[in-house]
């Protein structure tokens, strides 16, 4: 049975896609611009006071602001599927993390459909009589049945008509807000209160920053409809980040109003909820009432959107019945939606559902805990795959990780602890297999037990592009004299694949006494002295050609196999030709060949640019990029710039060439400056490169493979093109990726 699994391929029906703003930015702003804005703040400042408050406000949101950060730098190095965070995690960490995660989210977000409709209910029951006395409990469950059979219809119709229903309730909430700031400014103010008091909070500070913690989360709802977007890695960074920031700013305008006004001393903030808006606001309840209700309704109809799409997403990736990732004519997971909506109305049974409140936000702070930490182990694992277009440094997305942790605690302990065993199980039973050693020497059955893990771990992987590495096989020779050739290897293998230095003996192994031992602890000891960390070896063989194809063949280990091939310029034409032969050979093993020729050594400073000659294809192109890519991030060549040159012969073809050009480069996400030339009549396409790149410290072009009996004359052009230019690396890509840029 074919396992692989591949969502971007699947056909899938046309559904409406949106932008930034409509897709990200109004449904994640107003999940953060929540009822806890109405309820808490007013609390949070009659406890601790007005400083204080700031310094909640700031770290709460410093921490949804890391993590909204690092959701983008993953956002932005890949392409993104639908089921938001699931999507993220489980595309970084694998599928076993990604559904530890996965399922308890959407149970998350199906819960929260139940408990913001009963939040809902609960609201409109203030317009209840008097007179008909109080409320019935059952009536409250049969409204909030009807407002989640309500919000299920409209989410399982059409996400567009949902989202765009956001709009107006935006304009409520900021309609609340300013009306807040109206009824405070068309009043006198008092000195803030900047003590701690814990008037209604005696439990202390941090148990103030756990009751106000919810208010800042959220902001991956727009994460969430990540399916849905026209251009998802574009639209979550920008969208997600304004509305942290937006929440952020409203968050620290907020409190320094209620605290410095007249109309509501220190003590009234302390005891009341939503009264402390109704009683500062111009015109009372009447503008701050639509607020409220549309906040909670906002945060409804995110779940009831969001929900459904990770159970989608779970779907295609097998983690639950596949008749859930169909879709209806409108591209809506419209069974899946069903089955949410189903869910939230069992739920309804439970009847008060605070019990289990902190359990979901514990959660949902784990999703935060695993977004952090994947973008942390992106950066530390160094793939050359990871280019994203935001980059977060691994220790900032570690500190937001450790920070959601200790909110997790802060909250409650047991229901952290609870929710962490809850998530491991689902892991254990995904992964559906375990590990058992037998330890002897602690550190050595350690190291041998992960090595031995790794690499059973690694054959199941299949070679992908995104997870390719310069596993560099350097054919040295003279090691002392080939030096600059294995620094440029190790530059660009930038510590992230494997090098393997070879020197070969032409020679009868058996007939001749040669201390393979002893020379190559002199290679060893050549290159620990250059700063080289390489693995070497000495080989004897009969003939150049023989012996590089064996030795290609047989070099790695447990998978772990050379991919690129690389040799140094020879003077002796005959030995030139034996190595073309030879790549010829390696191209059709699948390895790539890189051909080096010094004319001048490379400079240890003022390596300022690198020129790519790229013809307008795929294949060598892909991989010189890459390698150029790879340079740039060593501290000598940090600096340099690199250039694709194109030659075109007419005019007319510089607009569609420049801009073929700009997309690649847009697409793989690596600084690059584009140069369209026009070829003059009365110069040759050698003639041309000399005249551009001359100054250059590295020029890359392409090694096409010459036919049988014409390695000659391509040896001849080979030293034609590189005549002159100071280094000059010619590349033959024959990996997997051919054609694709990873």
């Amino acid at each position: 049975m074919n396992n692989e699994i591949n969502i971007d391929d699947q056909k899938r029906p046309v559904a409406e896609k949106f932008g930034t703003f409509l897709g990200v930015y109004t449904p994640s702003v107003l999940t953060i611009l929540g009822l806890v804005m109405y309820l808490r703040f007013g609390w949070v400042i009659g406890n601790v006071g007005l400083g204080f408050t700031i310094i909640i406000v700031i770290l709460a949101s410093s921490i949804t602001f890391i993590t909204a950060l690092s959701a983008s730098a993953i956002a932005t190095n890949m392409r993104i599927g639908v089921g938001g965070e699931y999507y993220l995690i489980s595309r970084s960490l694998g599928l076993e993390l990604g559904g530890a995660i996965g399922i308890p989210l959407y149970l998350c977000r199906t819960l929260s459909i139940t408990f913001y409709s009963f939040g809902l209910a609960e609201a409109i029951v203030m317009f209840w009589p008097e007179s008909s006395g109080v409320m019935p409990s059952y009536m409250i469950q049969l409204i909030t049945i009807i407002i989640i059979i309500i919000i299920t219809i409209i989410s399982g119709k059409s996400a567009g008509l949902t989202l765009k229903l956001q709009v107006p309730i935006l304009i409520a909430v900021g309609i609340s807000i300013l009306a807040l700031s109206i009824g405070v400014f068309s009043g006198k103010f008092h000195s803030p209160e900047m003590e701690m008091t814990f008037r209604t909070a005696p439990q202390g500070f941090w148990y103030v920053f756990a009751v106000f913690f919810p208010a800042v989360t959220g902001f991956t709802a727009g994460i969430g409809m990540s399916g849905d977007l026209k251009d998802p890695r574009k639209s979550i960074p920008k969208g997600t980040l304004l509305a942290v920031i937006t929440g952020m700013i409203i968050y620290l305008f907020v409190p320094v109003i209620l605290a410095t006004t007249v109309k509501m001393d220190p003590e009234g903030l302390a005891s009341t909820g939503v009264e402390t808006w109704t009683r500062i606001a111009i015109f009372g309840s009447i503008l701050v009432v639509p607020g409220i209700f549309g906040a909670i309704l906002s945060s409804a109809f995110g779940s009831v959107l969001g929900g459904p799409r990770v159970l989608q997403s779970l779907a295609q990736d097998r983690l639950a019945p596949s008749f859930l990732a169909k879709l209806s004519k409108t591209g809506q997971p419209t069974i899946s939606t069903w089955i949410s909506g189903a869910i939230a109305l069992v739920a309804v049974a439970l009847g008060d559902l605070n019990a289990v409140a902190q359990f979901v936000t514990i959660l949902f702070l784990t999703l935060y805990v695993m977004i952090n930490f994947s973008a942390a182990i992106e950066n530390l694992t160094g793939d050359a795959s990871y280019r994203p277009k935001i980059k977060v440094p691994w220790f900032i997305s570690l500190l937001g990780s450790f920070g959601a942790i200790a909110v997790m605690f802060l909250i409650n302990p047991i229901a952290c602890i609870f929710g962490i065993t809850f998530e491991i199980i689902i892991f254990l039973v995904l992964r559906k297999r375990s590990m058992r050693t037998e330890w002897g020497d602690v550190r050595a059955g350690f190291w041998g037990t992960l090595a031995r893990f790794a690499l059973l771990k690694l054959k199941k992987h299949k070679n992908n592009p995104r997870n390719w590495r310069p596993n560099i096989l350097v054919f040295a020779g003279d090691v002392k004299k080939r030096l600059p050739l294995v620094q440029l290897a190790n530059f660009l293998n930038q510590r992230r694949g494997i090098l393997t230095v070879c020197k070969m003996i032409i020679g009868n192994i058996i007939k001749e006494e040669i201390d393979i031992k002893n020379k190559t602890e002199e290679m060893n000891n050549i290159l620990e002295q250059a700063g080289i960390r390489a693995f070497n070896e000495i080989n004897v063989v009969s003939t150049f050609e023989e012996g590089t194809l064996s030795i290609t063949q047989a070099n790695g280990i447990a998978g772990l196999h050379s991919n690129t091939i690389m040799f140094g310029w020879s003077e002796k034409r005959k030995r030139m030709i034996s190595m073309l032969k030879t790549i010829r050979t390696i191209s059709r093993l699948q390895k790539s060949s890189l051909l080096v020729r010094f004319n001048e050594l490379p400079e240890t400073t003022g390596r300022e640019r690198m020129d790519i000659w790229w013809r307008g294809k795929h294949s060598n192109g892909d991989l010189m990029l890459l390698l150029a890519h790879l340079l740039s991030l060593n501290d000598e060549w940090k600096n340099a710039k690199i250039i694709v040159h194109t030659i075109i012969l007419r005019e007319e073809d510089r607009e569609f060439m420049l801009k073929n050009v700009n997309e690649m480069i847009n697409e793989v996400r690596i600084k690059v400056e584009p140069k369209i030339i026009i070829k003059p009549q009365d110069k040759s396409v050698t003639e041309v490169i000399h005249e551009h790149s001359r100054n250059a410290s590295l020029v890359f072009m392409g090694l096409k493979l010459p036919l049988e009996g014409e390695e000659k004359e391509y040896v001849t052009r080979l030293e034609e093109l590189s005549a002159g230019l100071k280094t000059t690396i010619f590349v033959r890509n024959g990996e997997e990726f051919a054609g694709e840029m990873i």
